[in-house]
């Protein structure tokens, strides 16, 4: 519901279906009744779920991960398809980073739900050189996909960063579709022909996570068309407006992966 929190729950469900979507990627609320009523819509509706997990806190790594774990306990009880988790912090040192992924490991094993930690700015996966080190020490984590944020990191389209991104590639279990470029994590509108260049860069990403998803024998990969709402969203200077819909920004992006040809 980011950029559509005004809205009441069911309308915004409605609008999704409406318009062509097969789930909802979102927090889910700690409170019993406020989750039982997101299921009941959800069923109502016929939509699916990823999960988010991102607020995980804690003055040390013992409470963190002891947070951690609640909040992914959490997001396992509207039976989602994927947790989608900021995991860690991007200045947590490694051993506390590492600490975060047996967290999950072993909440993965307790309950059967996959956790996809995403590659997102101040996180323990923000640039790909983090990531290989956690991936040369975790051979089997998943991740979410979101390299806008790598793409913005690293001030770069992640030409000297082959080897690890096959390996991001490799692991992805959900995608983040949203167009960053090299000065920032999100474009104004990639619609327009002068953002042709970051567009057609990340759909060949996209495309080839599917591929090798497909290649993997995985039966099904989530996508959520993850264009944010100002401050993401360039404003104009005179009114502080945004400069395009956001919705209508990420319907174009769920089309457009729609009409992949693989």
């Amino acid at each position: 519901m980011w950029g559509s929190e005004h809205l009441e729950l069911e309308r915004f469900l409605h609008h999704v279906k409406a318009d062509g979507y097969d789930g909802v990627d979102m927090w889910v609320p700690e409170s019993q009744k406020e989750r039982s009523h997101l299921l009941q819509l959800l069923e109502k509706y016929d939509l699916k779920i990823v999960s988010h997990q991102h607020q995980a806190t804690g003055s040390n790594i013992h409470e963190f991960c002891r947070s951690f774990d609640y909040y992914l306990n959490i997001s396992a009880e509207v039976n989602p398809l994927t947790i989608n988790s900021h995991s860690g912090k991007d200045y947590f040192c490694l051993d506390d980073q590492l600490q975060v992924l047996d967290t999950a490991k072993d909440f993965e094993s307790q309950t059967g739900y996959t956790v996809a930690h995403e590659t997102h700015r101040g996180r323990m996966l923000f640039c790909p050189g983090a990531a290989q080190n956690l991936f040369d020490l975790r051979p089997d984590f998943q991740i979410t996909a979101d390299f806008s944020h790598w793409v913005c990191v690293t001030e770069s389209y992640l030409e000297n960063f082959a080897p690890v991104l096959q390996e991001a590639i490799n692991r992805t279990t959900h995608i983040h579709a949203r167009v960053g470029f090299p000065e920032g994590p999100q474009v104004p509108d990639p619609r327009l022909n002068q953002y042709a260049e970051p567009l057609t860069y990340f759909s060949k990403l996209w495309k080839a996570i599917i591929k090798k998803k497909i290649d993997q024998g995985a039966q099904m990969i989530t996508v959520t068309p993850e264009f944010g709402p100002p401050p993401y969203m360039w404003t104009r200077l005179d009114n502080n407006e945004a400069v395009a819909s956001q919705w209508d920004i990420n319907l174009f992006i769920q089309q457009l992966i729609k009409g992949l040809k693989l």
